[in-house]
């Protein structure tokens, strides 16, 4: 795992006291992401932002879709008594039985980014990914760019975790009483590879796609390099998906995605650690926070600040 914060050292009177001038507390930040994922680079901004803030220690790891070593990281969390726990969910139940060892130990533990509502969590920070499907899927339809008997293709990074179930669940139920039919094709976590994949799925399948729904943020984001490789112009194919990424935000800057999601991957992180923070303090959640906005080209550009650092 990897450090980051640290305590305030400035004098014996205040050793361990946080920024706020509270003693200094040690929370885990987990995710089942890969550092490689440039989405992720933003969610660990966000810990690292919110440790700098409080002067808490946040020992951050990734797990790149490892449900053992994630569990492990957890009941790593709970062994060290740690002050909170912040994770997210790497597939659908895989963290029930960790989570209660959590609440058993009477440590916070907050699930951020991909929600698992069967697990014992004390609250959940992010978007809700089946409302996010269902928006992509409704986006098409609504604006004339799919029908009855249409094939939409859906790459996703990794088959069967939690995101891309729950995105599809959403798509599903508009697309199915519409008899849109659809595919979902595995695209792996390696950039180069991903490219290579979604370019010659498109190159064999051309003529079916009718549509293309991005179920991550390294699919969306490869989408003008796919389509420059294979020779599709932009807005040839509609495109909607992921958009946590300077890729993709010059994507719909450019024409190539037609919609993107915002998942407001900082603020997650730092508002998660938050409610950890406040529920170490005594004060329980309760509630759950959701992020995220859908954007086209006329909003792409505040988006693209953001993640320039602008």
């Amino acid at each position: 795992m990897k450090g980051i914060g640290g305590r305030l050292l400035a004098g014996a009177v205040v050793l361990g006291l946080s920024a706020s001038g509270a003693w200094a507390k040690t929370f885990y930040w987990i995710s089942h992401g890969s550092p490689a994922d440039p989405v992720w680079t933003y969610f660990l901004q966000g810990a690292e932002q919110w440790a700098a803030d409080t002067g808490n220690t946040v020992n951050t790891s990734f797990h790149n879709g490892d449900v053992a070593s994630h569990q492990e990281a957890v009941r790593a969390a709970i062994s060290a008594s740690a002050d909170g726990i912040v994770t997210t969910s790497p597939d659908p139940g895989s963290l029930v039985e960790v989570a209660g060892e959590a609440v058993e130990a009477g440590i916070p533990i907050i699930n951020f980014n991909t929600p698992d509502p069967t697990a014992p969590f004390d609250a959940y920070v992010g978007g809700d990914n089946v409302v996010f499907g269902r928006n992509w899927a409704q986006y098409l339809v609504d604006k004339g760019l799919v029908k009855e008997g249409d094939f939409v293709w859906m790459p996703v990074e990794v088959p069967g975790a939690t995101y891309g179930v729950q995105e599809e669940e959403g798509i599903k139920s508009v697309f199915e009483p519409l008899g849109i039919t659809y595919e979902v094709t595995d695209a792996t976590l390696d950039q180069a590879e991903i490219i290579t994949r979604m370019s010659d799925y498109l190159t064999a399948n051309r003529d079916r796609i009718s549509a293309i729904i991005g179920l991550g943020d390294l699919v969306t984001g490869s989408i003008k390099r796919v389509f420059d490789q294979v020779g599709v112009a932009a807005g040839d194919i509609p495109v909607v998906g992921w958009g946590n990424s300077l890729d993709t935000t010059q994507e719909v800057l450019e024409g190539y995605v037609n919609a993107a999601q915002w998942q407001d991957p900082q603020a997650t992180s730092y508002v998660a650690l938050s409610l950890a923070n406040m529920e170490a303090g005594g004060i329980p959640a309760g509630f759950d926070v959701i992020t995220g906005a859908l954007y086209e080209k006329d909003q792409a550009q505040l988006y693209d600040d953001i993640l320039s650092g602008n």
